[in-house]
């Protein structure tokens, strides 16, 4: 482990550890990891897709829940070159640790890249797994009770990709809120701050995300949902605009499965397609 990466993983703990301690005296710590909620008191099963607005509502300590992008295609566009991805299982494992707070495992299982120059027909091919990320998720207000929720979540993405070389050690931190409204309308914002890899260069830059997200019931077991959230990089300064759409179904009581488009206004800005799943157990 490269010092970079070393000081990386002190930031993402030190960040984490007083929210967490702050966390668990304002919560009575009933359930942990090794001592888990019982069935009857969990609570209803949220997850973090399919918007791009985080849930802030945990896993319920001693519980675990897999969600994944079953396929997700991502199309992009810069000055120099054309790029398109497919991802197979990309997959996000979150583990309940305390009552308010849960622990994330991010991984890309298989991409397929292929990047072509604008101004040429060569096209250049890489396959492989791809990074790791790594997220803590403490909720500081709404968890069980009330109609407003709260959580910090920082996150680390490693550069473990064999498919994108470009992969640089990358991080942030999210604050995701949920509100909800009469008649089981739900209003998600969200506020991010991350370092990023620049698209067309070993380089890194600050990025600032905000997101909108409504949602409802369409049917007994099928809810969607609308989104809207805008990017700004402060060293290209250069902003991108997304509307986002997306259809999520129960299948049982904890499985899910979600369908939706994430699409960039801009010529530049990504366009994504992708089917999902969740479940909890």
């Amino acid at each position: 482990m490269n010092k970079t990466l070393k000081a990386s993983v002190a930031i993402f703990l030190g960040m984490y550890l007083p929210i967490q301690s702050s966390g668990q005296q304002a919560s009575a710590a009933r359930y942990s990891l090794l001592h888990a909620a019982p069935k009857e008191q969990m609570r209803d099963m949220e997850t973090d897709r399919p918007d791009v607005t985080e849930s802030p509502i945990t896993v319920d300590a001693g519980h675990f829940q897999y969600e994944t992008d079953l396929v997700r295609r991502i199309r992009e566009r810069t000055e120099q070159e054309q790029i398109s991805t497919i991802l197979i299982n990309q997959l996000n494992l979150k583990i309940g640790i305390t009552n308010t707070a849960d622990f994330h495992v991010g991984f890309q299982s298989y991409g397929r890249q292929v990047v072509k120059g604008s101004s040429s027909q060569i096209k250049e091919t890489s396959t492989g797994y791809g990074d790791l990320t790594l997220r803590i998720k403490q909720n500081l207000l709404g968890n069980d009770r009330g109609d407003f929720a709260l959580a910090v979540l920082p996150y680390l993405r490693m550069p473990t990709s064999k498919f994108d070389d470009g992969s640089r050690l990358e991080g942030g931190l999210i604050l995701p809120m949920q509100y909800k409204l009469p008649r089981e309308w739900r209003l998600g914002f969200q506020l991010e701050v991350d370092r990023l890899k620049d698209q067309d260069q070993q380089a890194m830059h600050t990025e600032w995300l905000q997101s909108l997200t409504l949602s409802h019931s369409l049917f007994r077991n099928l809810g969607g949902m609308a989104e809207t959230y805008y990017t700004y990089d402060f060293k290209a300064h250069q902003w991108s605009n997304y509307l986002n759409a997306s259809l999520q179904m129960d299948v049982a009581k904890d499985v899910k499965i979600d369908a939706g488009v994430n699409y960039g206004i801009q010529s530049t800005a990504e366009k994504h397609y992708f089917v999902g799943a969740s479940c909890r157990f």
